[in-house]
């Protein structure tokens, strides 16, 4: 899959690395955290991040940081048979393959995923109920962003996010009445 250029379309945004570990953005003059790379990821924006004394190319183990602090944090997506299949490839003759493997089965399913959303969406919304379902499609889709971890502004305390997820959970209530009117008329 082609990664989205830079915000300015000048290649990827350059992160310095220091040895405190902090990280620093230079495309915005900004010390950033591993929130906010993985942020860039899911928005598909490249960026590179560097060693700051070396100039040396250490995305990949940041990547791989990044996924052992969601793995760690309870967003669990890598089953424990997978990792040990992965471990044992490791030396394996064909160590060399996994990754384009990988990268291209990953690949598939994200388009195959975008696929399916949109054909869903469309004949959804192409029926009597398009005007309805468009919204209720709209409002799942600010639910889900509200929801994941660092997206939708979900930055306050833990108070702030139950208080998001009841009033989420209020907005459901209140569209299943609506639809359940609908169904009835």
């Amino acid at each position: 899959m082609a990664r989205a250029a830079s915000r300015n379309g000048d290649g990827p945004i350059i992160i310095k690395k220091y040895a405190n570990r902090r990280l620093y953005n230079t495309h915005s003059s900004k010390y950033i955290t591993l929130d906010f790379l993985a942020e860039l990821t899911r928005k598909d924006i490249d960026f590179k991040v560097v060693d700051a004394k070396t100039n040396e190319d250490i995305t990949h183990g940041v990547l791989t940081q990044i996924i052992m602090e969601e793995e760690n944090s309870g967003q669990q997506m890598l089953p424990v048979g997978f990792l040990k299949q992965l471990i044992a490839m490791y030396g394996d003759s064909m160590q060399g393959m996994v990754p384009q493997f990988l990268e291209s089965s990953m690949d598939n399913f994200r388009k195959n995923q975008k696929q399916v959303q949109d054909a869903i969406e469309t004949a959804i919304t192409s029926g009597p109920f398009g005007h309805i379902a468009k919204q209720n499609i709209e409002f799942m889709r600010s639910a889900r962003e509200a929801l994941m971890p660092n997206l939708g502004g979900l930055t306050g305390g833990k108070a702030a996010q139950t208080e998001t997820v009841a009033d989420l959970k209020r907005q459901i209530a209140e569209l299943q009445a609506k639809l359940d009117k609908i169904a009835a008329d």
